[in-house]
């Protein structure tokens, strides 16, 4: 299955400004890339590439005062294959796991491990089955206690909020899921990247990227999604971190307005590897999912 992806950004700045940037493919994509990753700044400006410290391909860049615009687009390879399940998966005691993996059982910015949120996570799922379970036992709660809505988006919202207030987006039902498997010596870490609606019924809202977690259990990590809660096809990885604050999309440092916000996912054939990539007609009002 060939999944066209991409996304174009732009704002408007008063002043020469600096911004890093979140827009490539994350590296284990790279073998399943088909057409090359077009990445492109208006105006044209020098941009340098780096590698963040959890393996994030990055950029760095500084623009001019005025409008700038930001896209990349690629054509990726997928199995089609739903998102992998092994009910079987064990938990791994903390002195057995691996050290790269003790980063992500800590506090972080929107997962507060150190909070009334353990003692809830251990009354919640202390009796459920250690592994697999229990991890799908924690995205059942997440699913079901926070309400989706678009309109209640907010970019302080930590997990304990969205515990305690019961609504958000697709990263606060990560963020309440993720904080909960620490909480339960389950290390796991936040995602964001492509999820179109391939074998699903289209959703209504404009395409945005998306949030999912992975937790490492029998020795590797695995995806779940507390916000859709079912197996889906075509996710397409563009960073991990901690939480949201580590795959920030853009970061800007300085004053700025969004002016348009447009991201796709499409499933094509194989023509599209001859597609000629063209911005296309802008989104207003994006929307956090």
């Amino acid at each position: 299955m060939l999944i066209r992806v991409g996304c174009e950004i732009a704002f408007d700045f008063p002043e020469p400004t600096a911004l890093v940037l979140m827009l490539y493919l994350h590296p284990v994509r790279a073998p399943t890339i088909r057409q090359p990753e077009r990445f492109q700044v208006e105006p044209h400006v020098p941009v340098v590439d780096f590698f963040d410290i959890y393996g994030n391909r990055c950029s760095r860049t500084v623009v001019p005062a005025g409008r700038a615009v930001f896209r990349n687009a690629a054509i990726v390879d997928d199995s089609g294959l739903p998102d992998l399940q092994v009910p079987n998966a064990p938990q791994i005691n903390v002195p057995d796991l691996p050290p790269e993996t003790l980063l992500f059982l800590l506090p972080s910015r929107y997962c507060e491990v150190d909070s009334e949120l353990k003692d809830i996570a251990w009354q919640l799922f202390g009796h459920t089955t250690p592994g697999w379970p229990r991890v799908q036992a924690i995205c059942d709660f997440a699913h079901q206690h926070i309400h989706f809505d678009y309109q209640q988006a907010r970019p302080t919202r930590t997990a304990l909020d969205a515990y305690r207030e019961r609504v958000g987006v697709c990263r606060d039902f990560m963020h309440l899921a993720i904080t909960f498997c620490r909480c339960l010596n389950i290390p796991a870490r936040y995602c964001t990247g492509y999820l179109g609606d391939i074998g699903v019924p289209p959703a209504a809202s404009p395409m945005d990227f998306s949030a999912w977690f992975e937790a490492f259990l029998g020795g590797q990590w695995y995806g779940f999604d507390a916000r859709n809660n079912v197996p889906r096809i075509g996710r397409v990885l563009m960073g991990r971190g901690r939480d949201a604050a580590d795959v920030a999309i853009t970061t800007t440092f300085g004053v700025n307005q969004l002016h348009s916000f447009e991201v796709w996912t499409d499933e094509v054939g194989a023509e599209a590897l001859h597609w000629n990539w063209q911005p296309r007609k802008p989104c207003y009002g994006p929307q956090s999912g």
